[in-house]
């Protein structure tokens, strides 16, 4: 897998892959982790790869970021508590 590249956020990591014919999205907010493939015959290309990232799809992902931490944190809670 070799890093195609990076989009610059303020609050996610955002890092473009090629492997095996996909394009992989990967996000990274603290301890979550968020990826998405695509074939590369759906995306041309890198630039058109960053297009697809755009600001109403951030913001969905910030969502499920949330959403992610609140369930990990409700079963840490439940499962470590003493």
């Amino acid at each position: 897998m070799r890093v195609v590249g990076r989009i610059p956020h303020p609050n996610i990591a955002i890092t473009l892959f090629e492997y095996n014919e996909k394009f992989t999205i990967k996000l990274e907010a603290g301890p979550m982790e968020q990826s998405y493939k695509i074939s590369t015959e759906a995306v041309r290309n890198v630039a058109d790869l960053q297009k697809i990232v755009d600001e109403p799809f951030l913001q969905e992902c910030l969502t499920h970021f949330n959403a992610m931490f609140l369930s990990w944190k409700a079963a840490t809670d439940r499962n470590l508590s003493h």
